[in-house]
């Protein structure tokens, strides 16, 4: 039996979607592919564990393809993570997607295992795009999850 539910964003999250959103992105602005990003605007999904939110994902759906623009699993090995992907996942589907994709970064190697793990497969590099996601988002810092410098965006897909 599942100890969290999962459930759509709702008005009464905002302020604690804010919370996470600055703790974990810096704020809502996250740059995509050139793309920003409001994610605190997106549609998204909440996990509720012990009667505080414990994740969050905000997702963009275009055409047939849907992006998962922000993640977050607050309570680790619970399957929280696995769970928001699923409702996103079945949410595009509903609304005729077929593909379902997202950009980490070279130095999140915990993000790479975590979306491998889930059945997203490598789509393409784009080597030095950070750079120009700074332009856009100065907060970025230089360097990342195990020292690793923060250069390039990794594109994840699944098809639907």
């Amino acid at each position: 039996m599942e100890l969290f539910q999962i459930r759509p964003v709702g008005k009464a999250d905002k302020a604690r979607v804010a919370g996470i959103l600055k703790e974990w992105w810096a704020g809502p602005v996250i740059v995509t592919r050139g793309k920003v990003h409001r994610t605190d605007e997106l549609d998204g999904f909440v996990a509720v564990y012990e009667g505080d939110l414990a994740g969050l994902v905000t997702y963009a759906i275009g055409g047939k393809e849907c992006e998962i623009t922000s993640m977050n699993s607050l309570t680790e090995g619970k399957g929280i993570g696995t769970a928001l992907v699923n409702a996103v996942k079945q949410k595009a589907g509903a609304s005729g997607c077929k593909r379902l994709w997202l950009i980490t970064t070279n130095d999140n190697t915990a993000a790479l295992r975590f979306w491998q793990r889930r059945g997203f497969r490598l789509a393409a590099i784009y080597p030095n795009a950070i750079e120009k996601s700074r332009k856009l988002k100065p907060e970025i810092p230089q360097i990342g999850d195990d020292g690793i410098p923060i250069r390039d965006e990794i594109e994840l897909e699944m098809e639907i």
